[in-house]
């Protein structure tokens, strides 16, 4: 009988937070084949699908469809897309490391993390109550401050792509201009940027946190 009550493995990729996440990739193909055509329409379906991933959650608690593996797709999703939009601004901006550099810092810092969560046993990489860290645990610990740091980041990274004019826009100019327009946005720019780098920096105590857990976990094996 509990072999009956198994999911089969079909099952668990026709769960809806799964076609939802499937749903997310086509989009993100469309909006990256039209980027350089149609930046609204980019803009749009770059952000639906990013809007998208809290919807995944959401379905995936309310019909009880949680998996290892719609947790991987999600993952994999956010990173690819987030990466493919950082690559494009480093072209379309100077200094263009600027992006390559927060592209490594992204997928080093969760892939740490990930390794790290499954190495000691932990079935989940947002558990990080044992965190010695006061905003690392605030971040993963609090849906609507994490939510916020995640929009303010890829909203960020959309406003940048919406303002480049050409491929040797400076960073800093198109910034300061913006935030010079009008107060309105000024105070926009304002609000995302502090996101933003609260998301960086929770970036970097993750990545130091999960490289501790690796090297605790040499040290206790060699003992």
């Amino acid at each position: 009988m509990a072999g009956k009550s198994r999911p089969k493995p079909l099952n668990v990729y026709l769960y809806i937070p799964n076609i939802i996440g499937y749903l997310r990739i086509l989009m993100n193909c469309v909006a990256f084949a039209v980027c350089f055509v149609d930046k609204k329409l980019f803009s749009l379906l770059y952000f639906v699908s990013f809007v998208c991933d809290a919807l995944d959650g959401w379905f995936a608690r309310k019909f009880n469809q949680a998996s290892t593996f719609g947790a991987v797709l999600d993952m994999v999703t956010d990173r690819v897309s987030t990466a493919c939009l950082l690559v494009i601004l480093s072209q379309v901006y100077r200094p263009g490391l600027v992006f390559l550099s927060l592209l490594a810092l992204d997928i080093s810092s969760h892939w740490l993390q990930m390794y790290s969560t499954f190495l000691v046993g932990k079935t989940s990489h947002k558990d990080v109550k044992d965190s010695s860290s006061w905003l690392f645990r605030l971040y993963y610990g609090n849906r609507m401050f994490m939510g916020y740091c995640c929009v303010s980041c890829e909203v960020l990274y959309i406003t940048l792509f919406l303002l480049a004019r050409n491929e040797t826009d400076s960073l800093i100019d198109v910034l300061v201009n913006t935030a010079t327009t009008s107060w309105i946005y000024f105070v926009y720019l304002a609000l995302l940027l502090f996101g933003w780098a609260i998301k960086q920096f929770v970036n970097v105590i993750q990545m130091k946190t999960a490289a501790d857990a690796c090297v605790l976990y040499d040290v206790n094996k060699k003992q």
